[in-house]
């Protein structure tokens, strides 16, 4: 069984990575999310993007989109800092797990 806790990390590693780029949305994230792998509801995303907002790694702007008030997220100072050490992390995760380990789809 997979442990949603766990591979929750990872998925916030991903939306502070995308966040680093561009602005990012829920819809949005979800799709790029599943490219990698990821398949999450919208109930398991908006609450980690509004806690990756309250502690301060993300910044959240609002902007009316085709009459609509969508949310979009950018990466923070903070952000970008845990981003980076996490980088370094797994870098150093990559190097010492074997090359055969299965890679199957997320469902979250």
């Amino acid at each position: 069984m997979i442990d949603r806790e766990f591979f929750l990390g990872f998925v916030k590693i991903h939306i502070l990575y995308h966040a680093s780029k561009e602005p990012i949305f829920g819809v949005g994230i979800i799709e790029e999310l599943s490219r990698h792998g990821y398949y999450l509801s919208p109930g398991t995303l908006y609450p980690t993007l509004h806690r990756l907002a309250e502690d301060g790694y993300l910044k959240q702007d609002s902007k009316l989109v085709a009459r609509k008030v969508r949310k979009y997220y950018t990466i923070t100072d903070s952000g970008l800092e845990v981003l980076k050490k996490a980088r370094d992390k797994i870098s150093e995760l990559v190097d010492e797990v074997p090359d055969d380990c299965n890679s199957n789809p997320i469902h979250l």
